[in-house]
């Protein structure tokens, strides 16, 4: 079987890993062609400093862009400011300042994200970058310490979703439009940790602008890759910032490079194996609203408008929607108009050159002509930080990416999720609406899961000194599905340094308080499906292995959670196929409400040949290859970095 674009673009990409073609579950290491950071680069200098190292092993690849708290000018802000700019001097890193823009709109615009490239970010909306058929993903903290320090972390090969898009957008309807409608049609789970790529005749129908907005929120979708394919869209773009960033001597590609794209582009295998197959028909989306304070919840603009919802405040801001299209397309809409009494209207364009072409077009003065408030490039109230957060009992509507309760001020404020025509059309008017009728149609769900890949040959794993090759324990079940993180270790807990032994005393208190007192040192335990969501905190792993628990099997992880437990050299491994066999054993005391189920009986865990071994059945799970087993050999990430650079590991 072919292999998909991601696994493609992670094997080019890769400096220690299977020598065969990648396939899902593979765990890599990984050298990307750019790491960014952006406020968040002070906490990666406190690990990059704690581990003891001195200087970026490739200046070239990080890139520092201050956006985030912009709006404040504490003297304990422009401190950390000021420190990370004399850092990226001192190291020869490129440095973009607060006001030049929101670090992924930075990214794309100044040619650090190319296609078939690999480029992260410590931030979830790195799928963005696939908008430019590069390979965005997200990483944590430690993860892009790890890059400054080797110029690799590590990756799990995700499996791929397929979205086919046909037709063409119509009626007012947008790009945001389009990611509403497929996080609201496909919220079970259908792409959840996946790589998603688009294709299909559709796709050379949207701008860029709107594949950059599609492409940002496959995050909230649930997604770790959205990923568009190249065509004269994407080359036109490419052209475009080549010719702007030859003026002012930051070249990043040449022209022979855009030459080669367009004649032989990164593309998947005609043959290769998708866990599944989405099909939207762009003519049959129309207007619609998330929320409120969820993306999975989507209602047509139409339903909506009936009922008259009241806003108070409006956003034009964040990574997603303030570009310039979307720009331009809320000042068509409010030109000549006011923003309606009692509402107020925030603006901030993603970068400090896209305001500028803003107001050259007349947009910007459109919008602040109306009443709009003008906040300096950034993401602000998007995360709750600045100006114009909501306050209790007030309603929102934002083209934001985000509408959790409480992210974008009070947790008694609503938030809902709307095209930038419609963020404008609600501020004039006061209440949910948008600029025209609308049908309020919605798509059908079109989704095939395909079959799945034939099993991959067995092979022999070569275990390191020190990996285990087996494991023997008593299992120990753990039934409920998305068991989040805050379940595993509670945020009463999460500030507080405690020691191990009290970190052993409290894990899973929130999900079941007598788990501690049930389970022993060596048992195993088996969670369900995405297993350790929700918060990055990372004692949700390591509270488990001070319990004694030597590894954690789950149908899935959270990815999260998946880094964090081996950056603090805590193995886990997926296996789907002991999963449903336990919930179909288990139904009874399931559906009894019991939250930790015990069968007493010994799993044993053959490392060597990547198989589970329960009641005389043999289960297969993804090999863990060299690159999993050297950072639980090592004790965890820092530690084996410390070993690569020489340094005397910390116990």
């Amino acid at each position: 079987m072919g292999q998909t674009v991601v696994e493609k673009i992670a094997k080019s990409h890769m400096t220690e890993g299977p020598q065969r073609p990648l396939r899902p579950g593979d765990v890599v290491s990984l050298r990307p062609r750019h790491v960014m950071t952006h406020d968040n680069t002070a906490p990666v200098l406190t690990k990059f400093r704690a581990i003891g190292a001195s200087r970026i092993h490739d200046p070239r690849q990080p890139v520092f862009a201050l956006d985030h708290d912009i709006q404040n000018t504490s003297e304990a802000n422009l401190a950390k400011y000021r420190e990370i700019e004399a850092f990226a001097k001192e190291q020869g890193v490129d440095f973009y300042p607060a006001g030049t823009g929101i670090g992924h709109q930075i990214m794309v615009a100044h040619g650090y994200v190319v296609p078939g490239s690999l480029v992260v970010a410590s931030d979830s909306h790195s799928n963005m970058y696939g908008a430019l058929a590069a390979l965005g993903t997200p990483v944590v903290r430690t993860d892009a310490a790890a890059i400054w320090c080797t110029g690799e972390f590590w990756w799990q090969i995700p499996h791929s979703v397929q979205v086919v898009l046909e037709g063409e957008l119509r009626g007012g309807a947008t790009g945001k439009d389009v990611i509403i409608t497929l996080c609201g049609l496909y919220n079970e789970g259908e792409v959840l940790n996946a790589a998603v790529e688009f294709c299909g005749p559709g796709v050379a129908s949207l701008s860029m602008d709107a594949r950059m907005t599609i492409a940002n929120m496959t995050t909230e979708w649930g997604a770790l890759v959205g990923w568009f394919p190249v065509d004269d869209v994407t080359i036109g773009y490419l052209r475009k910032r080549w010719t702007l960033l030859a003026a002012r001597g930051s070249r990043r590609f040449s022209d022979k490079d855009l030459a080669s794209w367009a004649k032989d582009p990164p593309r998947p295998d005609p043959d290769a194996g998708y866990a599944a197959r989405i099909e939207l028909d762009l003519g049959d989306v129309s207007p619609h609203i998330s929320g409120p304070d969820t993306v999975q919840v989507m209602r047509s603009l139409a339903d909506v408008e009936a009922e008259r919802i009241a806003v108070q405040k409006a956003y034009l801001v964040s990574c997603v929607n303030s570009r310039l299209e979307d720009l331009e397309a809320a000042a068509q809409v409010i030109r000549g108009k006011k923003v309606a009494d009692g509402v107020e209207l925030y603006v901030a364009a993603a970068s400090a050159e896209i305001q500028q072409e803003a107001e050259k077009s007349g947009a910007w003065t459109a919008l602040l002509e109306a009443g709009a408030r003008p906040l300096p490039p950034g993401c602000g109230p998007c995360i709750g930080l600045g100006a114009g957060l909501l306050e209790p009992g007030e309603v929102g509507i934002s083209a934001t990416n985000r509408n959790f309760k409480g992210r974008m001020g009070s947790r008694e404020a609503q938030a809902y999720l709307a095209s930038p025509e419609v963020v404008a059309a609600s501020a004039v008017a006061g209440h949910i609406t948008g600029p025209r009728p609308s049908n309020g149609h919605r798509p059908e769900r079109r989704i095939s899961i395909l079959a799945a890949e034939a099993a991959a040959p067995p092979e022999t794993v070569a275990i390191q000194s020190g990996f285990p090759e087996q494991i023997r324990g008593r299992l120990v079940f753990l039934p409920q599905d998305n068991l989040n993180t805050d379940g595993i270790y509670g945020k009463d807990y999460t500030y507080r340094e405690l020691s191990r032994e009290e970190m052993a005393q409290v894990v899973m208190e929130n999900y079941d308080p007598a788990f501690r007192e049930r389970i022993h040192p060596g048992d195993v335990l088996l969670g369900s499906y995405n297993f350790g969501t929700g918060s990055s905190r990372e004692q949700a792993a390591t509270a488990l292995q001070a319990a004694g628990i030597p590894l954690v099997i789950a149908g899935s992880f959270s990815q999260t959670y998946l880094r964090n437990a081996y950056n603090n050299g805590f193995p886990c491994i997926a296996c789907p196929e002991l999963l449903e066999r336990l919930k179909k054993e288990m139904a009874e005391p399931v559906r009894a409400g019991v939250l930790t189920i015990i069968p007493g009986d010994v799993l044993e865990i053959d490392f060597a040949s990547a198989t589970l071994h329960w009641h005389g059945d043999t289960y297969r799970f993804p090999p863990l290859g060299s690159v999993p087993q050297s950072l639980v050999v090592a004790g965890g990430i820092e530690n084996l970095i410390r070993e690569k650079l020489g340094l005397q590991a910390k116990p």
